[in-house]
């Protein structure tokens, strides 16, 4: 399994107020990225064509196999922006739908091209927004829109020490999609992507609002549960490795049938909140050595 953090970078931001009227602070901030060095970077909309691409000659160029040598633009009429697919092989994504061939931006809107998310920030705050986005990636993972492995670890360690102080019962949850590398090798890994997305968007709808989700790394994802003990952790567990295998996961007419393995842990009368991880971490191994699609705890 892949045990990443996500990394930020930070680009140095230069205050730049519009010199006319009709210029704006409106601009682009890449959000999720495969290439480390264009995470949060960000495109000021200074132009009235933005062009996106592979290739060289293009405004914002991006990598990847699924990245067209001309992908989309970015085009402004009158008071608004759109973006325009030109023609790609792959498609542009809006909001997690495929656009037909262009659509309206609004303030907050996620365009994907090929493995890269970059986000629509407007107005005249928009430098204000950026600075609150760049503090969001630092606690959000860009693709699955839920908190990210830095975030998880500074809200386990608060878990722990509330559990001990109040003597009540706290578990973990780590799972992954089994056989994840195939879905890419087979569907592509844009369709990898979607898997992703829409897995962490069902595991969001049935988890409490107290519970902490995170993807942990790659197709790794933990849930903390407070005041949980171990026989209401494998309760959930079980609920989510049925509720994930009966999901319709429907990627361009496409069905791709996804399951995952689950590990459960109870915090014991000693060790911090790694060894707890490790501790469901070893169970979800167990689960996937015992023939995956189940839970073990």
């Amino acid at each position: 399994m892949n045990d990443f953090d996500e990394k930020t970078r930070v680009t140095q931001v230069v205050q730049r107020q519009p010199s006319d009227p009709g210029e704006t602070n409106d601009c682009l901030v890449i959000i999720y990225s495969s290439e480390p060095g264009l995470l949060g970077k960000r495109f000021v909309l200074d132009k009235s064509t933005v062009r996106v691409g592979r290739g060289a000659d293009n405004t914002i160029v991006l990598e990847g196999d699924s990245v067209s040598r001309r992908h989309c633009h970015f085009e402004r009429r009158g008071g608004d922006w759109y973006v325009v697919d030109d023609g790609s092989t792959n498609g542009t994504y809006l909001n997690e739908d495929q656009i037909a061939r262009e659509s309206t931006l609004g303030n907050g809107d996620r365009i994907k091209v090929g493995p890269t998310i970059l986000k629509f920030l407007s107005g005249a705050d928009a430098e204000a927004k950026y600075h609150e986005e760049i503090y969001r990636m630092t606690i959000v993972d860009g693709l699955t829109q839920i908190h990210n492995k830095r975030y998880l670890h500074e809200e386990l360690e608060r878990e722990v020490i509330r559990a001990r102080r109040h003597e009540r019962p706290l578990s973990v949850l780590m799972f992954d999609i089994d056989f994840f590398k195939r879905i890419n090798d087979q569907y592509g890994h844009l369709a990898g992507d979607y898997v992703l997305r829409e897995l962490a968007r069902v595991v969001q709808e049935r988890i409490r609002r107290d519970e902490v989700f995170a993807r942990y790394g790659g197709e790794e994802f933990c849930i903390v549960l407070p005041e949980t003990p171990l026989e209401g952790a494998l309760a959930l567990a079980e609920s989510l490795r049925s509720k994930i295998a009966d999901h319709g996961f429907v990627f361009q007419g496409e069905r791709i049938p996804t399951t995952i393995s689950v590990g459960c842990a109870q915090l014991g009368a000693q060790g911090a909140g790694q060894e707890l991880i490790q501790q469901a971490d070893e169970k979800l191994y167990e689960a996937k050595r015992s023939g995956r699609n189940r839970v073990s705890g």
